[in-house]
């Protein structure tokens, strides 16, 4: 090639690269890219228009009154989230230490933590970072201030418990993140059945310091006590300590906890939100077939509401299982406003909202509540990889790979966020990074059914036939011992391009109701786009509640 034509050459290409660089990265950072509500996705950058015509399906969303006016402000949310954050009075509460000789009270000093985080986020006005954020810090010795820096937060309260027989001392102190003084400080040394009283009277003092009103409601919601029964307030926190854990183990041993705070005390509703999403989880995660958990979910949901109809918690976790087993989309969506005008700050709402949104093809929404959720839990793994996972859906995997990334750079060995890395660089055929984080995630996991499917998935599209069958040989083994989701089966055939197997395993994961990878909805699964245009897909979809 002559000097010339290389120079022309050169500067044309970063002609395009200058082009795409303002028309497309810059809108989307200012957040003037926007998403269609119909389907396939429309991506409409500052009046240019673009379709991914491998999306599959078409509906109609204007039924949703709200989706306007959510869409327009979209863009705006995400700009000034972090400026409405800082406009706030903010607190996060960091896990209080456990001082007791045995050093055997970790459960309980991360819920009485927990409680008077609860009973802080009921205070309008107030920004209360959810737990897993605030936990993150949890052992470690970092400056508040970095700490206040992490978190986007103004002050922090840390404490310690120390618990004795019958008798708890609790010391709690909040700190001013900008110089690092103390706003208020209390020790109190009280009988164990007064840890009721010691939680709210913390979360009022609170209050008062930071110059935030509490109105008598908010103050009669603070000192209502989820139970009186101290033995199954016991059994809750070491319920939730499990349950946090999200691990196979973890979530059976939560169950048990959970059944004895109730058999302690029949109408602790708290304790029947904890076995709905014990039970919800394992569902999720393919642990147990969903006919064998989601029933137990909704009754312990619906126990829940009848003792407490004010209680956030019971409203999403029914919310949950109508997207996870139900497919009553119109009540999930009913359900899930009414936990967050219950707790607008409620984290996990947000969050599975999000989710739901994304399946009803509503990305602009469900962007603007993912953030929601990422803004009261901004540490939060799931919710980071969410973010990542709404990127995927709407096909936009360079930024799902930048921010499933960033998620890693907070935990490298969180197996789910090497999942949706894994799908990202296999939608852009990237197949040997894609194959390396799913086998990362397996060993992460400990062998995850899911993770082993994505892994198979990937040996198929990329060509290595040999190897996708392996994989589907070890899923036929390992389901005469454990549940295996057929819907994982349908994903390998989808790789290896058997239409014929995808849908005959596809009609037996309808059957059970299992069409959920994780967080990933089949009907918004990238890995399935070759068969979105066959009526087959189409008529399975219209079984599932979606219409035409």
């Amino acid at each position: 090639m002559d000097p010339l034509t290389l120079t022309l050459t050169i500067i044309g290409l970063i002609a395009v690269i200058l082009i795409g660089y303002f028309q497309v990265v810059v809108p989307f950072v200012k957040g003037e890219v926007k998403f269609s509500r119909r389907w396939p996705f429309v991506v409409s950058v500052k009046g240019t228009t673009t379709e991914d015509t491998h999306l599959c399906g078409e509906e109609n969303l204007e039924s949703y009154e709200m989706a306007e006016q959510q869409r327009e402000a979209v863009a705006v949310d995400l700009r000034t989230r972090d400026e409405g954050v800082e406009s706030m009075k903010s607190i996060a509460v960091l896990p209080f230490a456990d001082i007791s000789v045995q050093k055997d009270q970790e459960y309980f000093c991360d819920g009485v933590a927990e409680e008077i985080m609860n009973a802080l986020a009921k205070v309008d006005g107030l920004h209360v970072v959810a737990r897993t954020s605030a936990f993150a810090f949890k052992g470690k010795n970092e400056d508040v201030r970095e700490v206040g820096r992490k978190l986007n937060v103004s002050t922090v309260l840390e404490g310690s418990v120390r618990k004795a027989g019958n008798k708890v001392r609790l010391t709690a102190q909040l700190i001013s993140v900008d110089d690092g003084y103390h706003l208020w400080s209390e020790t109190y040394d009280r009988e164990l059945t007064d840890i009721f009283a010691i939680q709210s009277d913390v979360a009022q003092q609170i209050a008062v310091a930071l110059k935030a009103q509490v109105s008598c409601a908010e103050k009669e919601r603070i000192e209502k006590r989820p139970t009186s029964n101290l033995e199954a307030y016991t059994f809750y926190l070491k319920g939730r300590y499990f349950w946090s854990k999200r691990t196979e183990e973890g979530l059976k041993k939560s169950i048990e906890y959970f059944n004895q705070a109730i058999e302690n005390d029949p109408d602790y509703a708290l304790a029947y939100v904890g076995l709905a999403d014990s039970y919800s989880l394992l569902c999720s995660y393919h642990i147990l077939p969903p006919n064998e958990c989601i029933p137990r979910a909704k009754v312990a949901a619906a126990k829940a509401r009848a003792i407490d109809d004010t209680l956030a918690e019971a409203y999403e976790s029914t919310a949950h299982v109508r997207i996870l087993y139900d497919w009553n989309w119109m009540d999930a969506e009913g359900e899930f406003s009414r936990a967050i005008a219950l707790n607008p700050g409620y984290a996990i709402a947000h969050q599975r909202y999000a989710l739901y949104l994304t399946v009803m093809g509503r990305l602009d929404e469900a962007t603007a509540e993912i953030r929601r959720a990422q803004m009261f839990d901004p540490l939060s793994l799931i919710i980071n990889t969410d973010v990542g996972l709404i990127f995927l859906i709407a096909r936009l995997y360079d930024q799902a790979i930048q921010q499933c990334r960033n998620t890693l750079e907070i935990d490298p060995d969180f197996c789910v966020a090497r999942f949706a890395l894994g799908l990202a660089y296999e939608q852009k055929k990237m197949y040997e990074e894609a194959i390396a984080e799913f086998q990362q995630a397996i060993t992460l996991s400990g062998g995850s059914t899911v993770l082993m499917a994505a892994l198979g998935h990937a040996y198929g599209a990329s060509g290595q036939k040999e190897e996708a069958q392996k994989v589907l040989g070890e899923l036929r083994n390992l389901s005469k011992r454990r549940y295996v989701s057929p819907l994982s089966i349908a994903t390998i055939y989808a790789g290896l391009e058997e239409n014929d197997e995808v849908f005959k395993w596809l009609k037996k994961a309808y059957e059970e109701r299992s069409v959920w990878s994780i967080h990933l909805h089949l009907k918004v699964d990238p890995r399935f786009d070759g068969v979105c245009s066959d009526p087959r897909f189409t008529a399975l979809l219209r079984k599932m509640g979606f219409g035409d």
